[in-house]
C-alpha cells in the first residue's frame, strides 16, 4: 500500500500506479517535488521481482531526481516511471511504449520523461507520439537534448577528476588507479575518457563479454562483477545499478575515493555514514551525474544549446566542493550534506 508511512514515500506529491490490459504494461510514476518546476525524470524498463520492489525503487529514483535537478540549477522538480518486465531480459514493446506515453500524458505536464535503463532514442520517439512530455530526442547537430548517456560520462569524469584531486592530490588522472563497475553507455563512455587521461582501469560487467572487449580496446584489465568494489584501487566508480554500497561492501573497499554515476548506491541512509567514518571521500551520486539531466531538461525547457549544456556540466565539481567543504566544516557526511543542501534549494 502506498501512504505516509512507506519507508521511501518521503512526502512525495503523488505516486501513480497504471496498468493497460491489451499491452499489458504495468507502470509507477512517481512525483517527489514539483516546487521548481514540472517533475522530471526518466522512465527505465526493468524487471524487478514484485511491485513492492518497483514502487521502492521509483520512490528513491524520484526523489533523486528533484535533488538532482535543485543542485544542478535547473527549473525542474523531481519525478520518475518504471515499466515492469514481466521477465528477466525481456523487450518492451511497441504498444507498451505507446501506453506509457498516453498515461503520461494524463498527468498533464506534472512529469516530463527521459531516457533511462531499458530505454532508447528510438523508444523515446515513440512514447513521444503519444504525449508532449518528453525530452531526449534525437537533436539536430549543436542543439541541447538527444542521448543524456554522453552528457551524464562527461560529469562523471570531471567529478573524478576533482575527487582526485581532493583526496589523492592529483594534479591528472595519469597513473590514478580507477575500478569502473558497470561499462553501458555511462560508465563506457567514463572509461574513454579516463583512458585518454592515462588512468589505470579495472573494468566489470554484468555481460563480462562487454568489460573484456572494452578493456582490449582500452588497454585495461576486467574483472568479475562480484569482485569490482573489493579490487586495490584509488577510485572506485559504480556506474551500474543501485544499493550496492552495503555495510559487507563498504568493509571491503580498498579506495579512498568513491565516484560514480549509479543512482542511489548507498542502500540505506547508514551506509553514508559508514563511508563517512572510512575516511572514504564519497562523491554523492545525483550530484556528480547530472550532466545527462542537463541536457535533457535544456532541451525540453528550450534554455540554451550544447555549449550551454557543456558549461553547466563543467559546475558540477564546483557543486562536488560545496559538499566536501561543508562535510569537512560540519563533520557530517558527505550524503548527508547534499541531501541538506538539495532540500534548502526545494524549500523541504
Amino acid at each position: 500500500m502506498i501512504n505516509w508511512g512507506f519507508p521511501d514515500f518521503d512526502d512525495h506529491e503523488g505516486v501513480h500506479l497504471f496498468t493497460d490490459p491489451a499491452s499489458g504494461m504495468r507502470a509507477v510514476i512517481a512525483v517527489h517535488s514539483t516546487t521548481l518546476g514540472p517533475a522530471a525524470g526518466g522512465v527505465r524498463f526493468w524487471h524487478y521481482g514484485s511491485e513492492e520492489r518497483a514502487i521502492t525503487d521509483a520512490l528513491r529514483l524520484s526523489r533523486g531526481m528533484s535533488f538532482k535537478n535543485a543542485m544542478a540549477g535547473l527549473e525542474l522538480g523531481g519525478g520518475k516511471g518504471v515499466v515492469l518486465a514481466a521477465n528477466p531480459g525481456e523487450t518492451i514493446t511497441e504498444d507498451q511504449l505507446k501506453a506509457f506515453g498516453r498515461v503520461v500524458e494524463s498527468l498533464g505536464g506534472r512529469y516530463v520523461t527521459a531516457e533511462d535503463v531499458g530505454m532508447s532514442e528510438a523508444r523515446m520517439k515513440t512514447i513521444a507520439g503519444e504525449t508532449r512530455y518528453v525530452s531526449g530526442l534525437p537533436v539536430a547537430s549543436g542543439a541541447a537534448g538527444g542521448d543524456p548517456g554522453p552528457y551524464t560520462a562527461l560529469g562523471i569524469y570531471l567529478g573524478v577528476k576533482a575527487a582526485a584531486q581532493r583526496a589523492l592530490g592529483a594534479t591528472d588522472m595519469r597513473g590514478v588507479r580507477v575500478a569502473v563497475q558497470g561499462v553501458g553507455s555511462v560508465g563506457g563512455g567514463l572509461a574513454k575518457l579516463l583512458a585518454a587521461d592515462g588512468a589505470v582501469l579495472t573494468l566489470a560487467d554484468v555481460d563480462e563479454g562487454r568489460a573484456q572487449r572494452l578493456a582490449g580496446e582500452l588497454g585495461a584489465t576486467a574483472v568479475a562483477a562480484e569482485g569490482i568494489l573489493g579490487v586495490e584501487a584509488d577510485i572506485v566508480s559504480p556506474n551500474a545499478l543501485g544499493a550496492i554500497l552495503t555495510e559487507g561492501s563498504i568493509a571491503g573497499l580498498q579506495a579512498k575515493v568513491v565516484a560514480g554515476g549509479a543512482n542511489n548506491q548507498l542502500a540505506t541512509r547508514n551506509d553514508g555514514h559508514r563511508i563517512h567514518e572510512r575516511g572514504i571521500l564519497y562523491a554523492p551520486d545525483y550530484v556528480i551525474n547530472a550532466g545527462g539531466i542537463i541536457n535533457v531538461g535544456l532541451e525540453y525547457l528550450g534554455h540554451g544549446d550544447e555549449a550551454e549544456v557543456k558549461a553547466r556540466i563543467a559546475h558540477i565539481p564546483d557543486r562536488l566542493t560545496e559538499v566536501w567543504n561543508e562535510s569537512d566544516a560540519s563533520g557530517d557526511p558527505a550524503s548527508e550534506v547534499a541531501d541538506r543542501i538539495a532540500r534548502r534549494l526545494i524549500g523541504r
